[in-house]
C-alpha cells in the first residue's frame, strides 16, 4: 500500500525553499519528518515515554548525526562506521536543545528522545539551519506535550542584504554568522560570529530572521493540521500544594532576602542558604518530610529565586553586594608558565581561566572530516571545565557537550584577530580554575593575553561579558546585569554572553528564558554590554598592551619559503633522505605543502635555533640557484678527479659542476692538480648546456689572459685520423664493425 505523504513547501527566495514531509518514514516513532532543500535531507524522529522518570528534571536527549554515505563517502580511520560523534554534530545538538528544553512542561519528566539525521547532503545547503525546524516540526505531528513550534535559521550578510540559510561559499564574503532560534511570538536563543558588526546591526540582523521563522513556524502548524495531529497525552503532573508552598515561602523569604543582601562570597552564601533551608525542613516532622520532603526542596527553592530577583529589582543590589552595572575586581598575569610559547591568568571575582598558546607547522592544523565539510582549522581553541574549579567532586567521562560549546564560542570570539597572514597553526587551551559565572569569557580575556604573549600579531585585542536580565512581567521592572554570577544564571531571565573588539562584537552566545522579550531590553543589554566589554579590554590592555614583537627564545620561529613544483623532488630526495638528514642536522620541521592554486610548493621551516633555520634557506638557496649563461660565478673546488675538478658554487652550497681540464687553463693540463687543488676558491664563466655532452659547462680559462704566443691547436678532422662514416667503413671503404671479422673463442675458465 503506497503510504500518504503530506508535505508543506517555504519559499527562502531567490528560487530556493525547503520542503517538509511526513507520513513516508518512521512511522512507529511518535513523529517523524523529512525536511528538504535542494539534494539536503534531514530526518528527525522524536519519541517520548508514556511513563514518567523517577526524577526532577525533564531526560532529553537531542542528537544530531550526519552519515557519510549521504554524501558519497567512506568514514575515515581504522574503523568504517561512524562513532562518536564530531565537534560539529555537538554544537548542532545543542544549537536544537537549547531551543526545545524550555517549552516542554516543567513538570514533565518523561525519557524523551529528538534524533536527526543528515540523509543526503547537498554541498550549497548548510544542514545544522534545518536542524531546529526538522525536531520541531516533528514534535508537532506527536502528541507529547509541548508548548509552541519553533525553528532556527542562519543569518548572513553579504554587502549590506541579508541572507537567509547562505551556502558555505557565501560565508565566506559574509560578516555575519548568526543562528537564532524563536517561536512566532518570542526570541529564544542567538549564537554566532561577526566581525565586529554593531549592536544596532546585530539587532537588525535578528529581526530579519525572526521574521523568516515566523513563516517556518506557520508551516509546522499547517501540516500538522493536515496529518491530523493527535491529542496532547495527558501525564501524571507533580504534586502541588498551595498552603505548603505558602508556608515555606513565610518561613525562608525574608532570611534569604537579608542573606542575600548581606554580599557574602559564594561559598559563605551557599552555606547560609543551605543552613536556612535546613532550618525550613527541621520544622516538619519526620512523616511529613517522607511524604512531601521533595516539595519542601521545590518551594524552598522558588522563595530564594524570589527573594533574589526582588531585591534587584527592589533596590538594584546583587548577591555579592553589586549594583546592575558593576564588574567584578579583576586581575590578570602574563608570562606565567616558563615552558609554553605563551601563557596568562585571567581573574574576574572567583572565575579564573588559565590560557596557554602552542606554535606549531601546518601539521599540527586540526582536520575535520564530516559529511557536510572538509577542511581544517590553522587556529583552534580547546576549553577545560574540571569539577574542583566548582567544588566539586564528580566522575570525569571525557570532553562534555558544555565544554566543546564553551570552546567554539571562544574560538569564534578570536579567530577572526588572527591575521591572515600568520604562518603558525596556533592552538589554545584554556584551563578553568575557578568557575562563578562565565568562565567562557574569562577564556576568551586569557586567550587574548596568552595569544599577544606569544608573539602572535593580533589585529586587536577581544574581551567578552556575560550578561544577565531579572525581569517582572507584572509591574514591567527588569534589570539587566552585567558580569553575572552562576547564580545569576540560575535565576536570572537571560544567559547573554558577547564578546568583541573596541570596535565591534565578534561573537555572541544569547539564552532567554522567557517569552515575549523585547527588542527595546535587547538593545539596552547590548548596550550595557559595551561598556562592560570595554572596561574589562582596558584591564587586558593594562596587563599587556600589544602582542609581542618576536616569539619566545625557546618558542619555535617559523619561515615560510615558495619554491616551484619541480623544485620539491629535490628538497625531499630519495625516500626523503635529503629532507630527514637536513631536519636532523639543523635541528628544524620542514613541512612541504603544495599550492594547487600557484602550483607551487610552500616549505614551513619551524625550529628555536635561527642558524639551523638559515642552514634550510641556504639548501632551499641552493636548489633554486639558476646561473645565466656568460655569467661569472665563484666556486670552491670540492673533489678531484682525473679529468677535471668537481666544484661548487660558493653562492649556492651543495650546488656542484664539473669543471673539465680542458677549461682550466689556455695551456696543456696533464695533471689537474698542476693547476688547482682541493678548496681553492676561484672565478669560472658559465656557458650553459654543452650540445655535444648534454652537461653544464664552465671554465676558468675563459676568464684569463692568452699567453703570449698562444695558437689554439686545430680541430680534430676524422677524415684524415682514418675514421668511420656511418655506416662503420673507415676512410679506405673497408669494413671495420666487430660481426664482419672471425668472432673469438670464449676464454675458458
Amino acid at each position: 500500500m503506497i503510504p500518504k505523504v503530506f508535505k508543506e513547501v517555504i519559499d527562502l527566495g531567490g528560487g530556493r525553499t525547503i520542503s517538509i514531509e511526513t507520513g513516508k518514514l518512521a512511522k512507529q516513532a511518535h513523529g517523524s519528518v523529512v525536511v528538504k532543500s535542494g539534494k539536503c535531507m534531514l530526518l528527525c524522529t522524536v519519541v517520548s515515554n508514556y511513563q514518567q522518570s523517577d526524577v526532577d528534571f525533564l531526560p532529553l536527549t537531542v542528537d544530531y548525526r550526519e552519515k557519510f554515505a549521504a554524501a558519497g563517502r567512506y568514514p575515515g580511520g581504522f574503523f568504517k562506521r561512524e562513532a562518536r560523534p564530531s565537534d560539529g554534530e555537538v554544537l548542532t545538538m545543542r544549537l536544537v536543545d537549547r531551543v526545545l528544553r524550555p517549552l516542554f512542561p516543567k513538570d514533565y519528566h518523561a525519557e524523551t528522545q529528538v534524533m536527526i539525521q543528515l540523509m543526503s547532503h547537498d554541498d550549497d545547503v548548510m544542514p545544522d539551519a534545518m536542524a531546529g525546524l526538522a525536531a520541531s516540526a516533528a514534535i508537532q505531528l506527536s502528541d507529547i506535550p509541548f508548548e509552541t513550534p519553533i525553528s532556527e535559521v542562519r543569518v548572513g550578510r553579504i554587502n549590506g542584504q541579508f541572507i537567509i540559510n547562505p551556502t558555505q561559499s557565501q560565508l565566506l564574503e559574509s560578516d555575519i554568522d548568526m543562528v537564532i532560534g524563536a517561536s512566532a511570538d518570542s526570541v529564544m536563543m542567538v549564537e554566532g560570529e561577526m566581525k565586529e558588526i554593531s549592536e544596532e546591526e546585530m539587532v537588525e540582523a535578528i529581526k530579519f530572521a525572526h521574521d523568516a521563522i515566523k513563516v517556518q513556524c506557520a508551516a509546522q502548524v499547517k501540516l500538522a493540521e493536515a496529518f491530523g495531529k493527535k491529542p496532547t497525552r495527558e501525564y501524571e503532573p507533580e504534586r502541588e500544594d498551595e498552603a505548603l508552598e505558602k508556608k515555606v515561602r513565610d518561613m525562608a523569604y525574608d532570611k534569604v532576602y537579608a542573606v542575600a543582601r548581606a554580599a557574602s562570597a559564594k561559598h559563605e552564601r551557599s552555606a547560609a542558604f543551605d543552613a536556612i533551608k535546613e532550618e525550613v525542613k527541621a520544622s516538619f516532622t519526620e512523616e511529613e518530610l517522607e511524604d512531601y520532603g521533595g516539595m519542601v526542596s521545590k518551594y524552598f527553592y522558588k522563595a530564594e529565586k524570589a527573594a533574589v530577583r526582588d531585591l534587584t529589582l527592589n533596590e538594584g543590589l546583587r548577591l555579592d553586594g553589586r549594583k546592575t552595572t558593576d564588574i567584578r575586581p579583576i586581575w590578570c598575569e602574563v608570562d606565567y608558565l616558563p615552558s609554553t610559547h605563551g601563557s596568562a591568568i585571567f581573574t574576574r571575582g572567583e572565575t579564573q581561566a588559565l590560557a596557554t598558546v602552542t606554535l606549531g607547522t601546518s601539521r599540527e592544523a586540526n582536520q575535520i572530516d564530516m559529511p557536510s565539510f572538509e577542511g581544517e582549522e590553522r587556529f583552534y581553541l580547546h576549553y577545560n571545565f574540571p569539577p574542583f574549579s566548582t567544588g566539586e567532586a564528580r566522575p570525569i567521562r571525557g570532553t562534555s557537550r558544555r565544554e566543546v560549546g564553551h570552546g567554539n564560542l571562544a574560538q569564534r570570539a578570536l579567530k577572526g584577530m588572527i591575521p591572515v597572514d600568520c604562518p603558525y597553526t596556533v592552538r589554545v587551551v584554556s584551563e578553568v580554575l575557578e568557575s562563578n559565572g562565565s568562565s567562557s569569557m574569562a577564556t576568551v580575556c586569557s586567550g587574548t593575553m596568552a595569544l599577544m604573549d606569544a608573539g602572535v600579531q593580533m589585529k586587536k585585542p577581544v574581551s567578552g561579558i556575560a550578561m544577565g536580565l531579572i525581569s517582572d512581567a507584572e509591574t514591567g521592572k527588569y534589570a539587566v546585569l552585567s558580569d553575572i554570577l552562576g547564580d545569576e544564571d540560575h535565576l536570572g531571565d537571560m544567559d547573554f554572553k558577547v564578546t568583541g573588539t573596541a570596535d565591534g562584537i565578534t561573537a555572541c552566545q544569547m539564552d532567554i528564558k522567557v517569552k515575549g522579550l523585547s527588542y527595546e531590553i535587547l538593545v539596552n543589554a547590548l548596550k550595557q554590554a559595551q561598556a562592560g566589554r570595554l572596561h574589562i579590554l582596558g584591564k587586558l590592555v593594562e596587563t599587556i598592551a600589544q602582542p609581542n614583537a618576536d616569539v619566545k627564545a625557546h618558542a619555535p620561529k617559523m619561515i615560510t619559503r615558495t619554491i616551484p613544483n619541480e623544485f620539491i623532488g629535490a628538497l625531499i630526495g630519495p625516500g626523503g633522505k635529503v629532507i630527514q638528514e637536513l631536519q636532523k642536522a639543523t635541528k628544524t620541521t620542514i613541512v612541504i605543502n603544495e599550492d594547487p592554486i600557484t602550483e607551487e610548493g610552500i616549505v614551513e621551516i619551524l625550529g628555536t635555533n635561527q642558524d639551523g633555520i638559515d642552514a634550510v634557506l641556504a639548501k632551499i638557496d641552493s636548489l633554486l640557484f639558476k646561473p645565466e649563461v656568460g655569467g661569472t660565478y665563484e666556486v670552491r673546488v670540492i673533489k678531484m678527479l682525473d679529468f677535471g675538478a668537481v666544484v661548487e658554487y660558493t653562492q649556492a652550497p651543495g650546488n656542484e659542476v664539473l669543471l673539465h681540464v680542458s677549461e682550466l687553463a689556455w695551456e696543456r693540463t696533464e695533471n689537474v692538480s698542476d693547476v688547482v687543488n682541493m678548496g681553492d676558491v676561484f672565478n669560472v664563466k658559465y656557458f650553459g648546456v654543452d650540445p655535444k655532452t648534454r652537461k653544464e659547462k664552465v671554465s676558468r680559462k675563459a676568464l684569463l689572459d692568452k699567453p703570449e704566443g698562444y695558437v689554439a691547436r686545430p680541430p680534430r678532422d676524422n677524415n684524415d685520423r682514418g675514421g668511420r662514416d656511418n655506416r662503420g667503413r673507415d676512410n679506405r671503404g673497408r669494413d671495420n664493425r666487430r660481426d664482419d671479422r672471425k668472432p673469438r673463442e670464449d676464454k675458458k675458465d
